[in-house]
């Protein structure tokens, strides 16, 4: 008996010794150094605003809706940056969803539980590289074609009375596999113009798909574009540790930078 209380005491004791060091003075030692050695890092790199309010990190991108800024790469992240719901699309380069994308039907359950349902307009599901690439071609005044069955197609066909694309006509025709619809840009686009990155939150995009963004940004804000492409090389960096990845620029840096400017 003395030996198994002595066991439990032993045991005991060394539980709550373990307890404050792992618990506690270890915790509290390295809050304190990174606190101390890297602040700024240790607190979520948070980016402030010129009127000292936090507007965002500088490791989670997120959306910006006016033409005057930069855009980030597209986000499987929720409804797009949703920190909370991290993730990619899971598609991969062979998927036809991927590529052509598709569309789903908006019908309503009848009030009748033995009726039919009430049929309504169909509604993009989800976009596709094709159609990101038309997209980010008519944002940014980059020339292409849409081509069918080899020929060249009129834009118009797929346009409203408004003048904008029918998203899920276009969609539609790019999934038809007899006679599939393509868009033939007159420049290359970078692949992080139109895929969303593993974890749908990367803050970055390629220098070369800033470049092809900054003569819209420079129009929009009235400004040079050479202003433009250098606040880009500012907010670019470099591959991690010179070797590690591609340089890329940080959009929340670079769209905060540009709004210290005056239009020029």
């Amino acid at each position: 008996m003395k030996t198994i209380a002595k066991d439990i005491i032993t045991s005991v004791i060394a539980t709550l010794i373990f307890a404050v060091i792992c618990c506690g003075i270890y915790p509290l030692i390295v809050w304190g150094a990174g606190q101390l050695l890297f602040s700024h890092q240790a607190n979520g790199s948070l980016i402030e605003s010129g009127d000292r309010k936090i507007v965002g990190s500088e490791l989670l991108g997120q959306n910006f809706t006016s033409t005057k800024y930069f855009q980030p790469r597209p986000s499987s992240a929720g409804s797009g940056y949703d920190a909370a719901n991290s993730s990619g699309s899971n598609l991969g380069p062979t998927s036809k969803k991927f590529i052509n994308g598709t569309t789903k039907s908006t019908a309503v359950p009848a009030n009748d539980p033995a009726g039919a349902p009430v049929p309504g307009p169909d509604a993009v599901d989800f976009d596709g590289i094709k159609l990101r690439i038309l997209g980010y071609c008519d944002s940014n005044g980059i020339s292409y074609e849409l081509l069918q069955d080899g020929k060249p197609v009129d834009p118009k066909t797929f346009k409203t009375d408004k003048g904008e694309y029918d998203q899920v006509k276009l969609i539609t025709a790019f999934n038809n596999d007899a006679k599939p619809l393509t868009v033939k840009p007159a420049t290359l686009i970078p692949g992080d113009a139109v895929t969303a990155s593993g974890s749908g939150l990367d803050p970055h995009i390629s220098v070369k798909n800033a470049l092809l963004q900054a003569a819209r940004v420079a129009r929009e804000r009235k400004m040079s574009e050479d202003v433009v492409k250098a606040e880009i090389q500012k907010a670019t960096a470099g591959p991690q540790f010179g070797i590690l990845g591609d340089a890329g620029v940080n959009v929340l840096k670079l769209n905060l930078a540009l709004d210290q400017l005056p239009a020029r």
